[in-house]
């Protein structure tokens, strides 16, 4: 049977399916207590009619807006020239679109846009926010909290208590281990003035880093003179690679918080007639495009961020559909060696 409106009804559907428009309402809705074979009939129906359920209706049945918000506490600078913001996004759009929800971008680029942030989530136009990048002065916490929106966020969480907060939900790598792996590996080749550029310290994965550097040496705090600050930027990485080369002595191994300052290292040795890893062994930490494009191809840590924006948008649904109670989650890292150390 064909049906030639342009905009079937719901009652069309009824009418196509043999069953009563409240059935069919409670099937689109995705409602329980419908027998299958009923369900199935439904189904059928819709896609031969091709109907299409009116969201604002919907939306008014499910309490549901069919959208989520990703906010990315950095400016679209950084968002669009990071590959690890694209594969987060990835993966975060490809759970999202598998259980039929929207994914809406939300950038921050001056304070004024906290305020835009936070009154679109408190208006109820989503049904719940990821948020990952955020720095330890970020009001973001905040905003989510007052919302009263399902939250979850990327990277380890700093504020005080949240250790004891049973309903905080959060998804990271193990950033301190994959460290010290990078570490480890640089004094296995008998390198002995390993330095390190840190990732801006008002972020956790940049702490935990440092941490698993100072792990990896058995010490407190690292070197002055082998400690140099990036921002996880090519620039930040060739800047902080040419301080340390002016220090006496010169490190002859350097491990960096991300892939983009390791690729900014190596240029910046170069720039200094210096061979890697002849002269200066360098390792990254990430494992993104970078990598395996630099010259040499570095050696890094591994996460997959693709697979964390995934876990990120699962843990999201849980809360949603309070299913199984959703729990923190904290992914293991491996070293991948290549040819720069």
């Amino acid at each position: 049977m064909k049906v030639s409106a342009a905009h079937p009804t719901l009652e069309a559907v009824a009418a196509h399916a043999g069953v009563s428009r409240a059935t069919v309402s409670r099937v689109v809705n995705e409602t329980p207590g419908v027998r299958p074979e009923l369900r199935e009939r439904v189904k059928r129906s819709v896609a031969e009619l091709g109907y299409v359920p009116n969201s604002a209706a919907r939306s008014l049945v499910t309490r549901r807006t069919g959208a989520v918000a990703v906010v990315i506490a950095e400016p679209e600078t950084r968002v669009f020239a990071d590959p690890f913001f694209a594969r987060q996004l990835r993966g975060i759009s490809r759970e999202l679109s598998a259980n039929n929800l929207q994914l809406l971008l939300m950038l921050l680029e001056q304070d004024a846009d906290y305020e835009r942030v936070a009154r679109y989530l408190a208006g109820g136009h989503v049904d719940g926010t990821l948020m990952f990048s955020l720095h330890t002065d970020d009001p973001l916490r905040g905003i989510a909290s007052a919302s009263g929106l399902p939250t979850v966020f990327g990277g380890r969480p700093w504020w005080p208590g949240w250790e004891s907060d049973d309903s905080l939900l959060y998804v990271d790598t193990d950033n301190r281990d994959g460290a010290r792996q990078a570490v480890r590996h640089l004094l296995s080749l008998g390198r002995r003035r390993i330095a390190v550029i840190s990732g801006p310290l008002d972020q956790t994965s940049a702490v935990d880093r440092l941490a698993g550097y100072c792990d990896a040496l058995g010490v407190e705090r690292p070197a002055r003179e082998l400690l140099a600050h990036g921002d996880f930027t090519v620039e930040g990485g060739m800047a902080a690679m040419a301080e340390l080369m002016r220090r006496s002595p010169a490190p002859d191994a350097v491990f960096a918080g991300n892939d983009l300052m390791a690729t900014g290292a190596l240029r910046a040795l170069r720039a200094e007639g210096l061979r890697v890893p002849e002269d200066v062994a360098v390792v990254g930490y990430d494992d993104l495009e970078p990598a395996t494009w630099s010259d040499p191809p570095l050696t890094t840590v591994r996460q997959d961020v693709a697979r964390m924006g995934e876990i990120m948008a699962a843990l999201l649904l849980k809360r949603l559909n309070a299913t199984e109670p959703p729990t923190p989650v904290i992914m293991p890292v491996h070293l991948v060696v290549r040819d720069s150390a």
